[in-house]
C-alpha cells in the first residue's frame, strides 16, 4: 500500500470513451469551438479598451468576464484536444492540482463577477440619478479585486485539503480535466471533509450569488415596467436580457452539476454539462453579448470604421 502512495507521480485522463474516428472529429469540432471562444472574446476585450464610450461600470466587470473565460478556456480545452489525439499521454500530479486550483478559482470568479454586473445593472435602472455616485471607479475595482481575490482565496482552501491526501487507486481519472470531484475518487483516504467542502462551497458561491442575482431582476423588472418610454423600456431590456442569458447558461450547468442529486458522482451526462460549462459558455458569451447589445455593435462598427463615410 505504501509503495503505490508514493509511485503514483502522474493521472491518465479517461476523457470520452469514443471511437478513434469519432475522438478525431471531435478534436476538429472542439478546436473550432475554442478559437472562436478565443477570438470572440478577445474581440469584446479589444473593443472594450479601443472604445472610449464602453469605459463604463458594465462594461469595465464585461472585461473581467470576458478574461475569466478565456483562462477558464486556456485551463482546460488545450490538455482535452491533446488527449483526444493521444488518450495515452498522462498529465503529471503537479499539473493535474494545478488544473484543479485554476479552474475553481476562475469558477469561483466568474460566479461573484456575475453577481457584481447584477448589481450595476440595478443601481442603473433603479437608481439612475445616483448611479455615477455608487457605482464609481473605486467601487468597481473594489468589486472586481474582491471576486478574483475571493476565488483565489477559496481554491487555495480546497487545494490545501486536497495536496495531503494519498492516492493508492488507479490513476485513472473518469473525465476530461482534473474536476476535483473526479480526483477525489481515487484517493485512499478519508475524503469526507474534502466532499462536504465541495458541497458547502457550492451552496455558498452559487446558490447564495444566484439568490441575489434573482432578487436584483426582480426589483429591475418592476422598474422597468414603470417606465413610461417605450424606447427606454426596450433599451433597459436589452441591456438585462443579456446578462440574463449567461447568468442562467452559467448558474444552470453549475448548480446541476454540485449541487443537484448525486454532486458526489462524476456521472457521463455530468461530464457533458462541465463541457458546456468549460468549453461552450466561453464561446457563447461573446455572442450574447455582442447579438442582443446595440452599444457593442455600434463600438465594433467605430473601430472597424464602418459608416465613418455616411
Amino acid at each position: 500500500m505504501r509503495n503505490n502512495m508514493t509511485s503514483i507521480t502522474e493521472f491518465l485522463l479517461l476523457g470520452f470513451p469514443l471511437g478513434p474516428r469519432m475522438q478525431v472529429l471531435l478534436f476538429g469540432l472542439f478546436s473550432l469551438f475554442y478559437t472562436f471562444a478565443l477570438l470572440g472574446n478577445g474581440a469584446i476585450l479589444g473593443l472594450i479598451c479601443l472604445d472610449p464610450r464602453l469605459h463604463t461600470p458594465m462594461y469595465f466587470f464585461l472585461s473581467h468576464l470576458a478574461m475569466v473565460d478565456v483562462a477558464y478556456a486556456c485551463n482546460t480545452v488545450p490538455w482535452m484536444l491533446l488527449n483526444l489525439l493521444h488518450p495515452a499521454m498522462p498529465i503529471s500530479f503537479g499539473g493535474c492540482m494545478t488544473q484543479t486550483f485554476l479552474f475553481l478559482t476562475f469558477a469561483i470568479t466568474e460566479c461573484l463577477l456575475l453577481v457584481a454586473m447584477s448589481y450595476d445593472r440595478y443601481v442603473a435602472i433603479c437608481q439612475p440619478l445616483r448611479y455615477s455616485s455608487i457605482m464609481s471607479w473605486r467601487v468597481c475595482i473594489t468589486l472586481a479585486v474582491t471576486s478574483w481575490t475571493i476565488g483565489v482565496f477559496l481554491s487555495l482552501i480546497h487545494l490545501v485539503l486536497l495536496l495531503p491526501l494519498p492516492f493508492c487507486m488507479s490513476p485513472q481519472i473518469d473525465h476530461f480535466f482534473c474536476e476535483i470531484m473526479a480526483v477525489l475518487k481515487l484517493a485512499c483516504a478519508d475524503t469526507h471533509i474534502n466532499k462536504n467542502m465541495v458541497l458547502a462551497g457550492a451552496v455558498s458561491v452559487l446558490e447564495g450569488p444566484f439568490s441575489s442575482i434573482v432578487v436584483s431582476y426582480v426589483c429591475i423588472l418592476c422598474a422597468i415596467l414603470r417606465i413610461q418610454s417605450g424606447e427606454g423600456q426596450r433599451k433597459a431590456f436589452s441591456t438585462c436580457s443579456s446578462h440574463l442569458c449567461v447568468v442562467g447558461l452559467f448558474y444552470g450547468t453549475a448548480i446541476i452539476t454540485y449541487v443537484g442529486p448525486g454532486y458526489g458522482n462524476p456521472k457521463e451526462q455530468k461530464k457533458y454539462l462541465l463541457l458546456f460549462h468549460s468549453l461552450f459558455n466561453p464561446m457563447l458569451n461573446p455572442l450574447i453579448y455582442s447579438l442582443r447589445n446595440s452599444e457593442v455593435k455600434n463600438s465594433l462598427k467605430r473601430v472597424l470604421g464602418i459608416g465613418r463615410a455616411l
